[in-house]
C-alpha cells in the first residue's frame, strides 16, 4: 500500500524548511513513522518507486547523508545513480546549468543535491524537470536533517510543541542549525542558540531565537540539547582560540548538562568530534543520547520525502496503489 497516498503536499521540490506549513511537516513525519516500521522488518523493500530513477549528485563529500538517501531509494525499489563529482565534467569546467541540461537528458525523476554554495540547489531546481531535494547547500539549509531530527524528538518525547531546544556550537556555518531553527519554531518549540560570539551569524536575534554566549546559562532547564560540529573547513581565519579551549567552554560534558532538565536528551547531526563538541561518555549514554536514533530516522525520513515528491508521477503513470 502507498502510505503517502492520502497526503497533500503541494511542493514540487524540497529545497528548505522555509515555506512549509505545520500540516505539511506533520505529514512527512507521520509517513516517516511508517517507514521506520518498514525498515525494521526482515524484508525492508517495497516496489513503490519501481521504474523511477533517483540521482544522488554530491558536490561535497558526505558518506552519511548520501548513503542514507541511497538506502532510502533502494528500499523503495528505485534505480539509483551516484554521481562522483570529483571525476565528472563539472570538475573540468562544466557550468551548473550545463550539468542540469545533461541530467535532464537522462530523465531522472528525483535529483538529490549537495553543494557548497548557498542557492546552487535552487538554481538546479529551476532547470530540472524532475523533483529536486536539497541535501545541504552551503550555509543555507539542510531540510531532511531537520525533519529527521524532528522525527527523532517526536518519537522519544511524543511532541515538538512546548519544548525548549538548545542548539549549541558553530551556528554561523551550520545549515543544520538554520533548518532546525525554522522547523522547531514552526512546530511550536522554543529555540535557544548557544555559541561564542565569533560563531554567531549576524542578525541572529531576528530569527526568533534566544541567544546565549554562556553555555551553562543557555542550557538551564532545556529539554533537548542539540550539539553541532565545528566546521573548520568553512572557516577562514581563527574563530576559536584552540580546540581544547573550545571544549572547556562550549563542549558538552556532564557538568554542563546538569544545568538542563534532569531528563534532557542529547542530539548531534554527525559526524562527531569527540572531545571537541561532546564528551564520549555522553555521546554513548543510551539513556540520554539520541544520536543513533537520528541515523535510523534519516533513512525513514528520506523514504518519506521520496514517496511524497514522486506521488504525482506515480499517479500520472497509474501506479499509485
Amino acid at each position: 500500500m502507498n502510505a503517502g497516498s492520502a497526503i497533500s503536499f503541494p511542493h514540487r521540490h524540497l529545497l528548505g524548511i522555509e515555506g512549509l506549513l505545520p500540516p505539511q511537516i506533520e505529514a512527512i513525519l507521520d509517513l516517516g513513522d511508517k517507514y521506520v516500521e518498514q525498515s525494521r522488518r526482515v524484508d525492508k523493500k517495497s516496489n513503490l518507486l519501481s521504474g523511477l530513477t533517483v540521482i544522488n549528485l554530491f558536490f561535497e563529500n558526505s558518506t552519511r547523508t548520501r548513503t542514507s538517501f541511497e538506502a532510502a531509494a533502494k528500499r523503495l525499489d528505485a534505480d539509483v545513480i551516484n554521481m562522483s563529482v570529483s571525476t565528472s565534467s563539472i570538475k573540468k569546467g562544466e557550468t551548473l546549468i550545463d550539468t542540469a541540461m545533461t541530467l535532464n537528458a537522462m530523465h531522472p525523476d528525483v535529483l538529490v543535491v549537495r553543494h557548497s554554495d548557498s542557492g546552487a540547489v535552487q538554481l538546479l531546481a529551476e532547470k530540472m524537470r524532475g523533483a529536486v531535494v536539497n541535501a545541504g547547500d552551503g550555509r543555507h539549509e539542510h531540510p531532511t536533517q531537520a525533519l529527521l531530527d524532528a522525527l527523532t524528538i517526536r518519537r522519544r518525547v511524543g511532541r515538538l510543541s512546548n519544548l525548549t531546544v538548545a542548539i549549541c556550537g558553530d551556528i554561523a556555518h551550520s545549515r543544520v542549525a538554520r533548518s532546525n531553527m525554522q522547523l522547531l519554531q514552526i512546530m511550536g518549540a522554543r529555540v535557544r542558540v548557544i555559541a561564542p560570539p565569533t560563531l554567531l551569524p549576524a542578525a541572529i536575534d531576528r530569527l526568533g531565537v534566544e541567544v546565549f554566549t554562556d553555555m551553562r546559562e543557555g542550557l538551564r532547564d532545556v529539554d533537548i540539547v542539540m550539539m553541532l560540529r565545528l566546521q573548520l573547513e568553512r572557516m577562514q581565519g581563527s574563530f576559536v582560540p584552540s580546540v581544547r579551549e573550545y571544549f572547556r567552554f562550549f563542549g558538552l560534558d556532564r557538568e554542563k548538562l546538569a544545568y538542563a532538565k534532569p531528563d534532557a536528551l542529547i542530539m548531534h547531526p554527525g559526524p562527531m568530534n569527540r572531545g571537541v563538541e561532546i564528551d564520549s561518555d555522553l555521546a554513548d549514554d543510551i539513556d540520554r543520547s539520541l544520536i543513533r536514533d537520528q541515523v535510523e530516522m534519516g533513512v525513514a525520513i528520506r523514504m518519506a520525502v521520496l514517496d511524497i515528491l514522486t506521488k504525482s508521477l506515480r499517479t500520472e503513470a497509474g501506479t499509485t496503489l
